[in-house]
């Protein structure tokens, strides 16, 4: 939707005040929780596919396959819109990959499978559905690899994630690329593993794999890392391997924050020209796993206040969302700008917790933020909520996850139904 001069513009194109009230493209987040009920995740289709658009043609110079990270969120109808982008998809569990056949049957021969603990039967799993490439993480994942093919007389194509020691400046909890966390191998390594493996019979080595981490905004680790990938691929060629692909892992970051200083065409340009630069002239294919970066702002989660109280002094917004709807200001301390459904007056400003139910002292969303002043009923819009929003999303406390909905330009559809307290018991005997 293309805002007109008295439109307040919050985050092109996706979301936008029109009229006094904050719109998903054309439909109004107000008619969508009277409609569909609150906690509720609303999702742009039209920013996903403009993020997909930037990737390909930040890349177009270099031959290479967006895998989208399925972890970032998995909704089949999300999955859908990427397979017909024509993305692959990177999947780290036998459950992800059924994500994968049930929406987008077509789109398993692009699948890469990454994962520490991949379990035999998910790895025959993957040699049965003919993905393209396993990210191997150990040498004991390369023999029971080896093991599942040999039993089924299918070759799987391979590549080693290699940790490089490349250190992100990122949250603790999501940088993978140093020597004391638990990914992959180390890069010293890499030679011997490649060398066992080619001795297999039905294993391929056709790749190699790095991710150091996620939410990186700075790139110079990115081209750190690819240098001394690109330095192993000419080591592995001089031994015989014929390593067509370097799985280049996912990570790149978004603006939670100041995002009007943020210009993603520029930064995913960026990126691009920083992977790209170490791997010319050495005739590989580059696949691609960016996840939050794709979905994270695309999506907000509406949730509405429910109560208003102050302790001391201090004040808190109550809503019915909780941290087993968006766990990631609890869990990572992240921060996601929040505002209101309707445009507020510039002067109603207090400083506020915003809240959730559950019987946590972590279950919040923001401390002491300053937000336009609300009252009960009032509607909220948490923003960047698109990615690790409902995929890490729980029944603690025993409550029902929320409902998804799609909207692209006017139309809007239910992509996931909200949960009912029977759907929760039915399981249990």
């Amino acid at each position: 939707m293309t805002p007109k001069k008295s439109e307040i513009s919050v985050r092109p194109p996706a979301f936008l005040y029109s009229a006094g009230l904050l719109h998903c493209e054309g439909a109004s987040l107000r008619k969508l929780a009277e409609r569909f009920g609150t906690p509720l995740y609303v999702y742009s289709a039209g920013l996903i596919r403009e993020r997909v658009r930037a990737f390909d043609k930040a890349f177009r110079g270099f031959p290479h396959t967006v895998c989208y990270s399925v972890k970032a969120n998995s909704n089949l109808s999300l999955l859908r819109l990427l397979a017909r982008m024509g993305c692959g998809f990177d999947v780290v569990s036998g459950g992800e990959l059924a994500r994968v056949q049930k929406a987008a049957p077509r789109a398993v021969r692009s699948v890469v499978f990454s994962g520490v603990g991949k379990t035999a039967n998910e790895l025959k799993a993957a040699l049965k559905a003919g993905i393209l490439l396993f990210n191997v993480e150990s040498e004991a994942e390369l023999h029971v690899l080896a093991e599942c093919a040999a039993q089924l007389k299918k070759t799987a194509s391979l590549a080693m994630r290699v940790n490089p020691d490349v250190s992100a400046e990122t949250h603790p909890y999501i940088s993978t690329g140093l020597h004391q966390h638990k990914f992959g191998v180390p890069i010293q390594q890499a030679r011997a593993l490649y060398a066992l493996a080619a001795k297999q019979r039905y294993l391929r080595p056709a790749g190699v794999s790095v991710h150091i981490g996620s939410q990186i905004t700075d790139v110079s680790p990115f081209g750190e890392a690819m240098e001394r990938v690109a330095q192993l691929v000419r080591e592995l060629h001089g031994d015989g391997h014929a390593i067509r692909y370097v799985d280049a892992g996912g990570g790149l970051g978004i603006a939670y924050q100041d995002f009007g200083n943020f210009d993603f065409v520029a930064a995913v340009t960026k990126y691009a020209g920083t992977l790209t630069k170490p791997l010319r002239g050495l005739g590989l294919h580059l696949l691609l796993e960016p996840g939050r970066s794709i979905v994270g702002p695309a999506g907000t989660l509406l949730t509405r206040v429910v109560y208003e109280k102050t302790n001391g002094g201090k004040k808190f917004v109550i809503v019915d969302a909780a941290m087993n709807d968006l766990i990631r200001p609890s869990l990572y301390s992240a921060y996601h700008e929040i505002i209101p459904v309707q445009a507020p007056p510039e002067t109603a400003y207090e400083q506020v917790d915003v809240v959730g139910p559950i019987c946590e002292t972590g279950d919040f969303f923001a401390r002491e933020r300053k937000l336009p002043a609300t009252q009960s009923g009032d509607l909220l819009a948490v923003l960047d909520a698109g990615a690790y929003g409902m995929s890490l999303a729980s029944n603690y406390n025993t409550r029902p996850k929320a409902a998804e909905v799609l909207v692209d330009k006017k139309s809007a559809k239910i992509i996931r139904r909200r949960e009912t307290i029977a759907d929760l018991l039915r399981q249990e005997l």
